[in-house]
């Protein structure tokens, strides 16, 4: 009966120690060099692909002066970069449909990221970490009968 229990705990220490093993992703890319990944935030969706390149980034076949002119928005696309170490290192180029220019940008960071780490596994910690990897899953609440929003309800008149 002990030998059977000892061959039970070599088994499991086995099966530990293959689960402790490093998994080695490999990176995916198409037959021209890019990775694709999908975005999405609130109610935009952001197709994104990446490509080693100069920096230049192209939305919906815009630049991202021409397409967001708000400086913020900007910053919120290029922080899968800075926090990869990676600035003007990629090509980015991804179309985006739906909800407005905020979500629009949450969805290209989220694409982003996940581009990035099929392109590169190794750099998954550092974007985990930061958190771009999870989607943002907050959006609008629906409006309800009988109420004027959401919640709100109407203004209650006494007589």
């Amino acid at each position: 009966m002990a030998e059977k229990i000892e061959s039970l705990q070599d088994i499991k220490n086995a099966a530990k120690s293959e689960a402790a093993e490093t998994v080695v992703r490999k990176a995916k890319k198409d037959k021209f060099g890019r990775s694709y990944a999908t975005g999405k935030r609130k109610d935009a969706v952001a197709r994104v692909w990446i490509k080693a390149g100069k920096g230049n980034i192209t939305i919906n076949d815009k630049s991202i002066d021409q397409y967001f002119a708000r400086p913020v928005l900007k910053m919120i696309i290029n922080q899968p970069f800075e926090v990869a170490n990676r600035v003007n290192e990629f090509d980015v180029v991804c179309t985006v449909k739906g909800g407005g220019l905020s979500g629009q940008a949450g969805a290209i960071k989220h694409g982003i990221s996940k581009a990035l780490n099929e392109f590169e596994p190794e750099l998954r910690d550092c974007l985990k970490k930061a958190g771009f990897l999870t989607r943002d899953d907050r959006t609008v609440e629906r409006k309800k009968y009988g109420k004027a929003k959401a919640r709100r309800s109407y203004q209650f008149s006494k007589r």
